[in-house]
């Protein structure tokens, strides 16, 4: 089956093998992938560069742990926007460098943020004074965050 326009081919269990090492360690060496996987290095590289190519992998990031990062709090921000303004809003958003990360969701609400701060006065001025009054949010919900899952391919909870 071909694959359809934009989209990659259909992904086999290597293909998932590889991209499963490169989330756990995304510095693994060539030489070391094709070790665990038991396959060349000449086909491990041929394989990293079509996952690259066809869009599966997209970059490489560190992991970064928030509380030694500087950011001792953390919440999920919740967002109504006017209609029609996601594009407007979603530059606004990226501009603000406390948000790690946001989804255009459904629901109750158009937009979630994951935002980290230094501390509960910096997180309140964020969402007050900066996401809040920020042209087309029409109203808000933050959540703290308590405690999260680590990244990576293995979650186990932390309670």
């Amino acid at each position: 089956m071909a694959a359809k326009a934009g989209r990659s081919a259909p992904l086999d269990e290597l293909d998932r093998r590889i991209v499963e090492e490169l989330r756990a360690d995304g510095r693994l060496s060539m030489r070391a992938l094709a070790e665990r996987l038991h396959i060349s290095r000449a086909g491990a590289y041929s394989r990293v560069e079509r996952l690259h190519r066809d869009g599966v992998l997209t970059g490489y990031a560190a992991v970064v742990d928030p509380e030694r990062y500087g950011f001792g709090i953390s919440a999920y921000v919740y967002l109504k926007i006017s209609q029609h303004s996601w594009k407007a809003v979603r530059q606004r958003v990226m501009e603000i460098p406390e948000v790690w990360h946001g989804a255009l969701v459904s629901g109750d609400y158009d937009l979630v943020l994951l935002v980290r701060a230094p501390d509960a006065h910096s997180l309140r001025d964020l969402v007050l004074s900066r996401l809040q009054t920020m042209p087309d949010v029409t109203s808000s919900h933050t959540v703290l965050i308590l405690d999260e899952l680590p990244a990576g391919r293995d979650h186990q909870p932390k309670f």
